[in-house]
């Protein structure tokens, strides 16, 4: 991707997710402007094309944050603000906890309730064991195989990615039902 397509697709997005972040402060166009100066800087170490929505995100939070931290308070602010918030960020794990219900559901019964049962109510697999009538180790599979079934149909329907601490940055369907290819189970 140009630059001048990354500014096409993204400068209102990135605009409006400043002013957001920002409550319309009065620098935003110059925090824009500085976070579409340092994609241009960078833009060729992007291997990924997919990931860039996620990776431009990402520059305009630390942009955000750097000039605040460099800037100091000069002005007082009123004891009533009054801001209209006209642009609502997408809550992505929210949207990511629906997504992967729905997938839950369609796993075939005996990795559903494993997995409701031990992921969802907390139960342990030593309880999960004994609820279900397998062995530990049986418990432990059903488990493990359930988690592979739910990823495997997770990924094929849409994209999540996520920072290194896990938090998620960027959640889209890509298809609206799940697919799963490869191993019987």
């Amino acid at each position: 991707m140009t630059f001048e397509q990354l500014w096409e697709q993204y400068h209102v997005q990135v605009r409006h997710f400043v002013q957001h972040k920002t409550r319309h402060h009065p620098d935003t166009e110059d925090i824009v402007q500085n976070v579409f100066i340092k994609a241009h800087q960078r833009i060729g170490d992007v291997r990924d094309e997919l990931k860039i929505r996620a990776w431009l995100f990402q520059i305009a939070r630390n942009a955000i944050v750097d000039h605040f931290r460099k800037t100091k308070r000069t002005e007082e602010l009123q004891d009533q603000l009054a801001v209209e918030d006209s642009y609502a960020e997408p809550d992505l794990e929210t949207e990511a906890v629906a997504g992967l219900r729905n997938v839950i559901r369609r796993l075939p019964d005996k990795y559903r309730e494993a997995l409701e049962l031990s992921e969802l109510k907390g139960m342990s697999q030593k309880e999960l064991s004994e609820h279900l009538g397998l062995s530990y180790s049986g418990a432990k599979s059903r488990v493990q195989r359930g988690r592979e079934l739910l990823k495997a149909m997770m990924t094929s329907c849409c994209t999540i990615e996520a920072d290194r601490y896990g938090n998620i940055m960027d959640y889209r369907v890509v298809l609206d039902e799940p697919r799963v290819t490869g191993r019987k189970v």
